[in-house]
């Protein structure tokens, strides 16, 4: 069964439209316990990014790439720890909203210094 064209291309529309999950990761090193605290409106690509990025040695944070390479990528756990709870109302900002929670969970996992790759 083949959709016709234009209900392809209506539903290639609402796909594109669709405002992908947004919310905090975190990566974390199982071998020393230390943390990387991301977050981004379309927090499923951006994890796979950072995989890929630590994959081809090209993460933002050289302490992370390092650990990656030392210890091994089945050393490291990839979480989503929070997400944006989308509402109706039209002053919300999804930006501010993930720019918030993003300060909470990374004064939470404190990923900053010796228990963490973020940098200030």
């Amino acid at each position: 069964m083949n959709p016709s064209t234009e209900s392809r291309r209506a539903l290639i529309r609402q796909y594109k439209e669709t405002p992908r999950p947004a919310g905090v990761y975190v990566i974390r090193n199982e071998s020393n316990g230390r943390v990387y605290v991301g977050g981004s409106l379309d927090v499923e690509g951006s994890m796979n990014r950072a995989r890929f990025e630590l994959n081809m040695r090209t993460h933002r944070s050289k302490a992370l790439g390092r650990d990656w390479i030392e210890h091994g990528a089945d050393r490291f756990s990839f979480e989503v720890v929070d997400r944006v709870k989308e509402r109706e109302d039209p002053a919300f900002d999804r930006k501010a909203e993930l720019d918030r929670l993003l300060s909470l969970w990374q004064e939470e996992l404190r990923c900053f210094g010796p228990n963490g790759y973020n940098t200030p």
